[in-house]
């Protein structure tokens, strides 16, 4: 089970007001995807609902239960977090960094149980880097990195997911399959995402559910139908944008001089 939930929740960083009486319910098996400008607050955001941060207002909730007052073990066996970028202060190898997910699983002076290897190894193949699980984190590429970020998170194994840019960093045949793996594991083990993306087509793909940050704490919220329209996401990016047909429903794309429709 994986449910979230904010009422009134207002976050301020600096002079930037993230978000103001924002109230969002995120159910189990459903995909959100935050979109915003840059400098917005998105990733403030999905830290403070990962409870890396404290709200300057309103409630949040994990499950029914403040999130505050959940001890962190018990937090992160339902709440994992893939954060934007990765800097990794030890050597360690690409399977013993992605067996750190399973530390929330562990008791105190524990060692890491064949079968959470198995977990490791299964989400190594997963995001297709099972040939390189004895390299040396400091050798892989920022696409490496990546992945073996997602596994890190896929071997933790919580309900919800919230992840800052999965896509970052990676090819386009990565891109599409790590949403794809995220999507399967929505769909067949109904777990929960929470993802901030910049490519506006690829979030409307693979997601249902969409928050908007538009600035100054006003946000929207609703379905790719509700509030991916021209005039909203014009006003999110602050640039003109072209609407495309396409075999995935709308396409958007960036418009030059005299090509707004």
């Amino acid at each position: 089970m994986a449910e979230l939930q904010t009422q009134g929740l207002g976050i301020r960083i600096g002079d930037v007001r993230v978000c103001r009486d924002l109230d969002l319910h995120v159910r189990e098996g459903e995909s959100w995807c935050i979109l915003g400008r840059n400098g917005t607050g998105k990733t403030t955001l999905l830290h403070t609902l990962a409870g890396l941060r404290t709200a300057e207002a309103g409630a949040l909730t994990l499950n029914g239960r403040s999130l505050a007052a959940q001890p962190r073990r018990e937090v992160a066996r339902q709440l994992g977090l893939l954060v934007q970028e990765h800097r990794d202060s030890f050597p360690a190898s690409v399977l013993e960094t992605a067996l750190i997910g399973r530390h929330p699983w562990m008791g105190p002076l524990q060692w890491e149980s064949h079968g959470d290897h198995r977990i490791a190894r299964q989400a190594l193949r997963a995001v297709e880097l099972d040939d390189l699980e004895q390299r040396n984190i400091a050798t892989l590429s920022g696409g490496e990195r990546r992945r073996l970020g997602v596994a890190t998170l896929l071997t933790q194994d919580p309900d919800l997911l919230l992840l800052d840019e999965p896509t970052n960093h990676l090819d386009v045949h990565h891109q599409v399959h790590i949403l794809e793996l995220l999507q399967r594991k929505v769909r067949d083990d109904g777990k929960t995402l929470i993802m901030v993306m910049h490519d506006i087509n690829l979030a409307s793909r693979y997601c249902g559910r969409f928050l908007l940050l538009l600035g100054e704490g006003r946000t929207v919220q609703g379905t790719a139908e509700e509030v991916l329209t021209a005039g909203l996401l014009e006003e999110l990016y602050a640039h003109p944008l072209q609407a495309i047909s396409g075999p995935h429903g709308t396409a958007w794309l960036p418009a030059g001089p005299g090509q707004r429709q």
